[in-house]
């Protein structure tokens, strides 16, 4: 028994040390940059800078079948399914279209060192490029592992703080994710929509 108990003890020094590093090493990738306007209660005003994307357009479908197909398309172009077998730093936060509509996109930040024609062509077709502009957000956070009643519950959520306060939004909301899979503690999920113009000036 004690044996047993020496082998769970090392397996759970070991399992702690590797989500400290992991987490170590999401701190140090580049992040979708903004600038905080307001903390409201439940949420935060945000203001993010114009940056280029790389995304993939996807049918609609759940959660889980979205985020695998999109990743796997998207991390094999900067991990090199490219013309010039170029690999370019993953960046934070993996961003999903979650507005009512028959489609979805998913979204890579590019770099900031890289320009739009610097990036070498992707070899899957269905990998583009786009800058999305500057733009006013309300962003509420939430923890764990993601899923489609998890970002229904606080799509719901946002909106009615959003009502509460008598905040006007464009309806175009998005689930940020910034952790890999293998993560385990201090998981960081956020449900985004962007607000009309005019408000926070």
């Amino acid at each position: 028994m004690k044996i047993i108990i020496g082998i769970l003890g090392v397996l759970v020094l070991i399992f702690a040390v590797a989500q400290v590093i992991l987490a170590q090493t999401t701190q140090k990738i580049e992040e979708y940059p903004y600038v905080v306007v307001e903390k409201r209660d439940g949420y935060e005003i945000r203001r993010y800078e114009s940056r280029n994307f790389t995304y993939v357009s996807m049918p609609k479908s759940d959660y889980k079948t979205n985020s695998s197909r999109g990743f796997r398309v998207l991390a094999g172009y900067i991990f090199g399914d490219n013309e010039a077998n170029q690999k370019i730093a993953m960046t934070s936060p993996v961003t999903m279209d979650v507005s009512e509509s028959d489609s979805m996109e998913m979204m890579f930040l590019i770099p900031a060192e890289y320009q739009m024609d610097e990036l070498p062509n992707p070899s899957n077709r269905n990998v583009k490029f786009k800058t999305v502009p500057a733009k006013l957000v309300a962003a509420l956070q939430f923890g764990g592992w993601s899923n489609d009643d998890k970002i229904a519950k606080h799509k719901a959520e946002l909106e009615t703080l959003l009502k509460r306060d008598g905040i006007q939004h464009n309806g175009n909301f998005s689930y940020f994710g910034y952790n890999p899979p293998y993560e385990v503690v201090n998981r960081r999920n956020e449900i985004i929509v962007e607000l009309e113009p005019g408000q926070f000036e």
